[in-house]
């Protein structure tokens, strides 16, 4: 099995670890779904993630009869069965992965879901903004003994400091994140990344709905952000509640360029003269009274 970083090194590591959020994006449809885990793993990603729910146990019978046109029928059961995955599909899944050398995990919404996750020993769960007040749920996880990515949108920092009473913190890492989607730029507040390091002292990761690429490379370049997450897409205008706060491949390539490159960037705190400004200072440099 691929590890997910400890603590330690996701503190440590110079690179943040880079998560493609495939989610529902891949609309029931497996090859598309291999086409993102393809996508992800060329443009940089370090893993994949999916969502798993157990439809009956997450939505009422009154939800799931809801009308609701969609490819899938006409009632909002027919959209919510048709997006799931089964065994078999995770299956697939898990093999084809294997063989990227590319890990992938899900958000479990249910209990039955963990139970359904830990059939493929998954190395890390993560924790649905949604799902951050479900003391069941995080209680369930946390007896799997896995690695927990706690995602913190729609919460308070009291409703935080809750759910991580519930975890093992020595295995917990959190993301900041803005629930909508798209998330416009003036709400993204990535100052909450330094608040939650600073609160929590755990590594802190950011979960970005935003429609481009700079405020996740800003996560990393001036927050110090170890964990990026970002949904993918093959195209923003396919169908699907969350393809337009997804990143389309070009997206996806530029993110993890900027993000080497703001790393590359960065240095350290150190103060030298660079042996390639030796010339320069010979050259341009008059007077040496000190």
């Amino acid at each position: 099995m691929i590890k997910f970083p400890t603590n330690t090194e996701l503190l440590e590591n110079r690179y943040p670890f880079l998560i493609a959020e495939i989610g529902i994006n891949h609309n029931g449809d497996l090859e598309l779904a291999k086409k993102l885990i393809d996508v992800a793993k060329l443009s940089g990603f370090n893993a994949v993630k999916f969502q798993k729910r157990t439809i009956e146990l997450v939505y009422t019978p009154e939800e799931l009869d809801k009308p609701r046109d969609s490819i899938y029928g006409l009632t909002n059961r027919d959209l919510k069965i048709g997006l799931e995955f089964d065994k078999e599909e995770y299956l697939k899944i898990d093999e084809y992965c294997k063989n990227l050398g590319m890990i992938w995990f899900a958000s479990p919404w249910d209990l039955q879901s963990v139970d359904f996750l830990e059939q493929f020993n998954i190395p890390v769960y993560k924790v649905a903004s949604a799902c951050l007040t479900d003391s069941k749920l995080l209680s369930r996880i946390n007896q799997t003994g896995k690695p927990v990515i706690l995602s913190t949108g729609m919460s308070t920092m009291n409703q935080v400091n809750s759910a991580l009473n519930f975890l093992d913190r020595s295995k917990t890492s959190l993301l900041h994140c803005v629930s909508t989607y798209p998330a416009e730029n003036s709400d993204l507040n990535l100052e909450i990344i330094n608040t939650l390091r600073e609160s929590f002292k755990l590594p802190v990761g950011y979960s970005g709905h935003e429609r481009g690429v700079l405020p996740s490379v800003i996560a990393v370049a001036s927050y110090q952000a170890c964990i990026v997450e970002r949904h993918i897409t093959i195209d923003r205008s396919m169908w699907g509640s969350d393809q337009a706060a997804s990143l389309e491949p070009q997206g996806m390539s530029k993110l993890v360029k900027y993000i080497s490159e703001s790393i590359e960037c960065r240095g350290d705190k150190n103060k030298t003269i660079l042996d390639s400004e030796i010339p320069v200072l010979q050259k341009l440099r008059r007077v040496s009274d000190f």
